[in-house]
């Protein structure tokens, strides 16, 4: 048995017991003949590293290395030799793009408005329209602190479904999924409008984060919990039912259908405190960007890829379900050997058995490249 599988068994072993709550999905939209997620590169990542892509000290992206890291990746992903046909296989002129990001760690991470406007290049490079893209993301305070209007061209929508927490007005009334976690009052997380009935394609943009009550926030955690409402609810005490909420939210049409591209932007990682980051102590450096159309290959990947820096650092694994590491919020903010949840970095072996992706390391082909 590898280490890391004695870990798992370990921490299955002493966390407490786990019962999986009953979901009721309501969609009227029916999957398409191949599905976004796991797309047509199952099991299949491409990793590209830049040692020049970032700057540690001021944390400044260089454009031009950022640049030829999306192209090294997306040709290498498709088997294309230019880049504009390799996005052609997943974005049409004709599609309403959304595109992903994560804000929830600004300004100390967030998908790098560097990142993005290479996206955004790209899918005009293919023949989409500026007014046919879209960059979203929940909160609005998040998402407008990042200034993504600065790099993107005019006409691109920049969109937060909720301009105050809490308001509806921006989600799906007719499609959502129901459960009741903690006899909360509001038992329903609707989908975001412009998820269900605007955009035809999605391009998700997560970080590579720690996140204290899924293990990690990747590709998964940041298309289910950043397109849906009322997701906070999942959480109470040292509780979160992230195992199989992430999943169940991801899989909903036409979310798994659309998402049909993850850039994974690790330019910039947190290694503990997600996904927040209040101490920029817990910042990391992995300069690298994953490619692929599986969600569930690339974050099983930024399992190993977090889990290893707090073995580095001297912090509990990822893996750690302990009850004894368990504190309070505000230990777990400064001490990596204190958790606030118990961690569920099995949501993504979970989405893998609803058929979002390929979890199973000997499964996985990564190709690695240098730029």
């Amino acid at each position: 048995m590898r280490r890391r599988e004695f870990l798992q068994v370990a921490a299955a072993a002493t966390a407490p017991e786990r019962k999986l709550p009953k979901y009721r999905v309501v969609s009227h939209y029916p999957p398409a003949a191949r599905p976004g997620m796991p797309g047509p590169y199952p099991g299949s990542v491409v990793s590209v590293h830049a040692e020049k892509c970032i700057d540690a000290a001021t944390r400044a992206p260089d454009a031009a290395t950022v640049r030829a890291m999306m192209a090294r990746g997306m040709c290498a992903l498709t088997g294309d030799k230019d880049e504009r046909d390799a996005w052609a296989r997943f974005i049409a002129p004709s599609d309403v793009v959304g595109i992903k990001v994560n804000c929830s760690g600004a300004p100390q991470i967030m998908s790098s408005p560097v990142v993005v406007a290479g996206i955004v290049r790209n899918l005009m490079a293919v023949g989409v329209q500026p007014g046919a893209i879209w960059i979203y993301e929940r909160f609005a305070d998040q998402l407008e602190s990042v200034h993504y209007d600065r790099y993107a061209p005019e006409g691109v929508h920049i969109r937060a479904a909720e301009s105050r927490r809490g308001s509806a007005g921006s989600y799906d009334p007719a499609t959502y999924v129901e459960t009741t976690f903690f006899d909360e009052e509001d038992t329903r997380s609707n989908m975001i409008r412009l998820v269900a009935t605007r955009f035809t394609k999605i391009v998700n943009v997560p970080n590579m984060k720690d996140h204290g009550a899924a293990g990690v926030t990747g590709c998964l955690k940041n298309i289910a919990y950043g397109s849906f409402s009322n997701v906070a609810r999942s959480h109470s005490g040292a509780v979160t039912n992230t195992y199989s909420f992430i999943g169940t939210l991801a899989a909903v049409e036409p979310l798994r259908s659309r998402t049909v591209l993850q850039v994974m932007d690790g330019l910039h990682g947190v290694w503990h405190g997600g996904p927040f980051a209040p101490h920029r102590r817990f910042g990391f450096y992995p300069k690298r960007m994953l490619f692929g159309s599986d969600p569930v290959a690339i974050d099983r990947l930024l399992l190993d890829i977090i889990d290893d820096k707090r073995k580095a650092e001297h912090a509990i694994s990822v893996w750690d379900r302990s009850p004894k590491h368990l504190g309070p919020s505000r230990d777990h903010q400064n001490d990596p050997n204190v958790n606030e949840f118990v961690r569920e970095p099995g949501h993504i072996q979970y989405a893998a058995g609803l058929g979002l992706g390929v979890y199973d390391p000997d499964k996985i082909k990564v190709a690695s490249f240098e730029v």
